[in-house]
């Protein structure tokens, strides 16, 4: 791309921040917690589960943060601030389970070297963090193996496996990007909601815990059990969206409140930092799973002011009568807390679309770098990359749907959502032949184009084979951007 052509893309950028920033400043919401909150996190003696740790077996927890490189900074930063509130609520490290390709921490530009936070004047969260799984240890092989107590299946790592009995407690918290039945991993292939709620079953049927609780940051992570996590097996799920929408970064460059001066990346996730942050402060003795759902679900919530997503719950909702304290336990500390006055505890006063968030990295680091610097020529150039290769994947996603169907029905096919309760696609070998033809063909999906996961999944639904979709694919994608974001050698997503 020519210079002109670069610069071009950078000014339409800024002047699309520039707008939207100022959208947001006339609107003026800002999302909090409700004051009257306090009424919920009474003492109650009929409050399930909340004596002596011996009445409620061994908790365990897996951590996971599925994806690596600087501009998803937020990612490893929730998973190191989760590890910090259970070990404070008490679980031993031999049975909390992390997962995190551990290249945040002393990365060249990370500016406070070995520390990661995630708030803007949070404390260091990465200190201590077990390295259980790290770089290309980070595999949906070794996330499932480990859910389920599979040492023989496992390949690198410490070995570390979730060794539950039948009365014992788990807790699941990913954070990364998602799409439509996927979520994102930083090795390939991806996780896709048929192969985790199988595990999940398997789980279940070995008889190894007694309720398990999930946690799912990512975008559009509602898909993953939207009609197919059934009820029965004792598993409670929130999701930080519904089946159609996005999650959100927060304590992001430009907002407030914002990261200090020197970090150019997003802090948090908006729905990873509401449910951490109402757990730092409350004694989760009384605090129930359902009462933080609601107080996460308002935090997180889009009420019209351009940000924010539907916080979502599934299975056995039943469970969430049970106290936190079940699965995080509690921090001393907060055994005699009380809300005083207004809650606190508020996001920043905008958010920034999981999607967009490398590139806000991208233009601040390019905004603030010294004219004519190796920095600044880098980062226009991780932009000009990271635009390039949305633009080849959107228009490659429209011109297979028209080759398929036809100009005026390939658009209709492509974006059409199913019912609420309807799994994404009827036949997931099916979804995951075409995500390697259209790869085989046009280059990685990426991080950014699990969005069209739905697309590839309408194709399935309406009868394309795998023939039709190569045959397809190939004539959309005489070449494809050589940048890193199209780059197949990390592998297939499927």
């Amino acid at each position: 791309m020519t210079r002109l052509a670069s610069a071009v893309v950078l000014l339409f950028f800024a002047s699309v921040l520039a707008s939207a920033a100022g959208s947001r400043d006339l609107i003026g919401d800002i999302l909090r917690l409700p004051s009257e909150a306090s009424k919920f996190f009474g003492r109650g003696d009929d409050a399930p589960d909340q004596q002596d740790d011996g009445t409620v077996g061994t908790r365990w927890a897996v951590l996971i943060a599925g994806s690596n490189g600087y501009w998803n900074y937020r990612h490893q930063a929730d998973i190191c601030h989760a590890y910090q509130l259970l070990k404070k609520g008490g679980l031993k490290d031999e049975n909390i389970v992390v997962f995190m390709y551990d290249d945040i921490a002393y990365n060249e530009e990370n500016p406070r070297q070995g520390v990661i936070i995630n708030s803007p004047h949070g404390s260091d969260v990465y200190e201590g963090v077990p390295k259980d799984y790290t770089g290309e240890d980070v595999t949906v092989n070794n996330f499932f193996a480990a859910i389920l107590g599979n040492k023989t299946a496992l390949t690198g790592g410490s070995g570390k496996v979730v060794d539950s009995g039948p009365n014992d407690h788990i807790f699941i918290y990913y954070t990364d990007h998602g799409g439509p039945g996927i979520l994102g991993m930083p090795t390939s292939p991806y996780i896709y909601a048929n192969d985790l709620i199988e595990v999940l079953k398997k789980k279940h049927a070995a008889g190894t815990y007694k309720s398990l609780v999930f946690y799912l940051e990512a975008c559009e992570s509602g898909s993953i059990f939207e009609g197919l996590l059934p009820e029965g097996l004792n598993i409670f799920a929130t999701t930080a969206s519904n089946a159609e929408e996005s999650s959100w970064g927060t304590y992001c460059p430009g907002e407030y409140p914002s990261p200090p001066p020197e970090y150019d990346t997003c802090l948090g996730d908006l729905y990873s930092v509401a449910w951490m942050e109402d757990s730092d402060v409350h004694n989760l003795r009384s605090e129930t799973l359902h009462q933080q759902y609601e107080l996460v679900k308002t935090r997180t919530a889009n009420d019209n002011s351009g940000f924010g997503s539907h916080v979502m719950q599934y299975g056995d909702v039943g469970l969430s009568k049970n106290n936190l304290f079940v699965y995080m336990g509690t921090n001393p500390a907060n055994d005699n807390y009380t809300f005083l006055g207004e809650n606190s505890l508020r996001p920043s006063s905008k958010a920034v679309n999981q999607r967009d968030a490398d590139l806000l990295h991208f233009w601040h680091k390019y905004r603030k770098a010294p004219e004519g610097s190796a920095r600044k020529i880098q980062a226009q150039k991780d932009f000009v990359e990271a635009m390039s290769h949305r633009m080849h994947i959107d228009q490659t996603m429209k011109l297979i749907g028209k080759l398929l169907f036809g100009i005026e029905k390939g658009p209709q096919v492509l974006n059409a959502v199913r019912p609420a309760g309807q799994p994404l696609v009827d036949d997931w070998d099916c979804l995951k032949t075409m995500v390697r033809s259209f790869e085989t063909h046009c280059g990685s999906l990426s991080q950014y184009g699990m969005k069209h996961m739905r697309s590839l999944a309408n194709i399935c639904n309406a009868g394309m084979t795998q023939d039709q979709m190569a045959e397809a694919s190939a004539q959309a994608c005489v070449s494809a951007p050589s940048g890193r974001w199209s780059s197949l050698h990390r592998g297939f997503s499927a």
